[in-house]
């Protein structure tokens, strides 16, 4: 094994979130929401909040680390990293970064976090004046002046060139759809819990940008949720059963940025070179998984994320993708089963972390029959995306 790895080296010791609220509708500022999240999982783990030196977090997250030191009354503050990129595909790297601060010496223990209130600071969903106006650089340029302006418009693009490539039918992102709902109706955090999701009901929604249907689309929410990590050997005493970092990865394929949509795997999730750089480190294979959660910025973005991470051709989308298949009970690879994005909460992706934990763990509102070795899959279709593999103390 390369020396060079973050397998077994750094666990997480604990989570925790506050509640979940449609976008607009959390009572609390964003900042409190964090520091909420963070003393959650400062519980959950048995820890003192002094313990903590680190943060790391992604998307441009707005609560400063220096602000959060002071507020939790910290001795010091060692190690404080942002991912760039903006939306969900950074929210495997944070962790990641994180993990290094800690295998390097450069922090002892690290919060990872993402904190949303959109209330506070408008949604992301809506189009903004900077992205209507009269002038526009970028790849907005290249967009913006013929009505591209939303992210559905922008990635539809590709997720139609995908499905039209490799004959992928409709029924293929209604099963994704469909899973999420399906393991909301059994968490209790989720924001559709109660709100379950049929074909006929799926169907009928409205169309967003073809081939997205409204249910094709994540949710928009408000609310905050936290790690800690800690070196794998003080992990041990910590109060909640280790889930350690089997891999990480991050990054992008040639070209995948490139304006005007030229890239030359523009029908591509973007996961061509950092999956498998993420099972190397690991040290395992597709067929070891037995659990995913995979970002649903769209339903397509996972359909490209799942090939892409070797779980099957594209042509045999149609095969695996339905819903039998992607169920805790029964299934051959239980997917997001929280809710993820679409039916839990949309807080960047970042509850599909704390939901990975909980598989490991055996803590999950839907565990799976394997769960020893969990993946999470950060930002399909945007760059850089980021992977994390998970596992117990059995895999090591």
């Amino acid at each position: 094994m390369n020396a060079r790895t973050l397998r077994g080296k750094v666990a997480v010791v604990g989570i925790g979130e506050t509640t979940y609220y449609k976008h607009g509708q959390s009572p609390d500022a964003e900042f409190k929401l964090a520091l909420q999240a963070i003393l959650a999982a400062c519980g959950d783990a048995g820890i003192d909040p002094h313990c903590i030196d680190g943060f790391a977090s992604y998307s441009e997250d707005r609560n400063d680390a220096t602000r959060l030191a002071v507020a939790l009354g910290l001795p010091r503050l060692r190690s404080a990293t942002m991912q760039w990129g903006g939306g969900g595909g950074g929210c495997c790297a944070a962790v990641a970064n994180g993990a290094a601060a800690i295998a390097t010496g450069q922090a002892d223990c690290v919060v990872v976090f993402r904190s949303l209130a959109q209330g506070q600071y408008g949604r992301f969903g809506h189009v903004s004046a900077t992205t209507t106006a009269a002038t526009v650089s970028g790849e907005r340029a290249y967009l913006a002046p013929y009505g591209v302006i939303s992210p559905p418009q922008r990635f539809a693009m590709r997720v139609r060139r995908y499905m039209h490539e490799h004959g992928v039918r409709q029924e293929a992102l209604r099963a994704i759809a469909m899973a999420s709902y399906h393991h909301a109706q059994n968490n209790p955090r989720a924001v559709m819990n109660g709100k379950p999701l049929d074909e006929a009901t799926y169907d009928a929604s409205r169309w967003i940008v073809e081939p997205l249907h409204l249910f094709d689309c994540c949710m928009e929410n408000d609310g905050a949720a936290a790690l800690i990590l800690m070196d794998a050997q003080r992990a041990a005493d910590c109060a909640q059963k280790p889930v350690y970092l089997l891999g990480a990865a991050a990054g992008s394929g040639p070209r995948f940025g490139s304006f005007a949509h030229n890239s030359i795997e523009y029908a591509s999730g973007n996961f061509g070179t950092v999956a498998p750089d993420l099972y190397r480190m690991a040290g395992v294979e597709p067929k070891d998984v037995g659990v995913v959660q995979a970002y649903e910025n769209f339903t397509g973005g996972v359909l490209m994320a799942l090939a892409e991470h070797g779980f099957f051709p594209p042509e045999a989308a149609n095969d695996f993708l339905v819903l039998d298949n992607l169920v805790a009970k029964g299934g051959r690879l239980p997917l997001n089963t929280s809710g993820g994005n679409l039916a839990e909460c949309y807080v960047h992706g970042f509850e599909l972390v704390l939901e990975a934990v909980r598989q490991v763990r055996g803590t999950s509102s839907n565990q799976a029959a394997r769960n020893d070795v969990a993946l999470v899959v950060g930002g399909p279709m945007v760059s850089p995306v980021s992977d994390l593999l998970l596992g117990s103390g059995d895999v090591l």
